[in-house]
């Protein structure tokens, strides 16, 4: 299943707190990423938090994942965690526009 998880900083948080873990963080994420857990990493280009594609069995699965990162399990960040599911609106818009033909 993938998971869409979006980064959410613990409040009054200060760049200092956050540097002890950096580079652990940096790490796990590596380690996540070649492991094909995390497909996909991004930075919001409106605020410094990231945004992450996991690939996990649930949403139980992904929590337990992200709770290994060093900057969740240290109280600075967390995620909100949405499962994804594929569209399914093709199949009804196009029998709505088409009839019930299938697109060519």
């Amino acid at each position: 299943m993938k998971i869409l998880a979006i980064e959410k900083e613990a409040p009054e948080t200060t760049d200092e707190q956050f540097a002890p873990f950096l580079r652990e963080e940096a790490y796990r994420v590596w380690e996540l990423y070649k492991s094909g857990v995390i497909r996909e990493t991004y930075f919001r280009r409106d605020r410094e938090e990231s945004v992450l594609i996991l690939e996990c069995q649930d949403t139980q699965e992904a929590a337990r994942v992200l709770q290994s990162l060093p900057l969740v399990s240290n109280g600075l960040i967390s995620f909100e965690v949405i499962p994804l599911v594929p569209y399914p609106g093709f199949e009804r818009l196009f029998s709505l526009t088409r009839g019930n033909r299938t697109p060519d």
